[in-house]
């Protein structure tokens, strides 16, 4: 079954056609931003973008996005996502939205985050991070979208999404932090096809 991953094409190969695409993109493709919450498709924690909606990735059969484009929390910057899964961003990279500097050395190098993901860092929007990564793809698609959303869209893009830290507040003031980084000029959009990720064929 090919779909295209994060910007490249892959074949999940050893997964059936019924497969939930969350199971393929975990255990498969080795991608750990979808969480498995409730597996029933209702707290959000699986989220991903399906050609640029939000889709319950537990509940989503793998026939189902063939020939499609998915998106993961960690297609959103790849280079911060393949820094940290090869244990070159240490404790003190700077991660931010400015450009990434690639001449500089591991410790001290710049990673692009997404608008949305730097938001939440600034806001310090994330108490365990169970649910943070649907909370960041449903603001993702949202803002691609709307990216002047009012209050009451962001609240309604939010609505499916449990969060049981009770960090309410702070992801809100996320959303804004969001809002006003695009007002300065920061694209909210998804990263172009054929940027890398950690994603792997199966």
């Amino acid at each position: 079954m090919k779909f295209t991953l994060n910007g490249q094409e892959v074949d999940a190969q050893s997964a059936t056609a019924d497969t939930p695409l969350l199971y393929v993109l975990r255990n498969d493709m080795q991608l750990n931003g979808p969480k498995f919450g409730c597996g029933l498709g209702e707290c959000g924690a699986c989220a991903v973008l399906i050609d640029g909606k939000v889709a319950r990735s537990c509940s989503v059969p793998l026939n189902a996005v063939a020939g499609k484009k998915v998106t993961t929390l960690e297609g959103l910057s790849p280079d911060a996502s393949k820094a940290a899964s090869t244990k070159t961003l240490q404790d003190r990279a700077v991660l931010d939205v400015s450009a990434a500097k690639n001449d500089a050395p591991a410790a001290s190098r710049t990673y692009t985050l997404h608008v949305v993901q730097q938001a939440f860092v600034d806001a310090q929007a994330a108490q365990c991070g169970y649910c943070t990564n649907g909370m960041v793809m449903a603001l993702v698609a949202l803002f691609n979208q709307q990216p002047k959303a009012t209050d009451d869209e962001i609240k309604h893009a939010l609505s499916g999404h449990l969060c049981r830290c009770g960090t309410h507040v702070e992801i809100m003031q996320a959303a804004a932090r969001a809002r006003e980084l695009i007002a300065q000029g920061h694209s909210p959009a998804i990263p172009a096809a054929g940027a890398s990720t950690q994603a792997k064929a199966a």
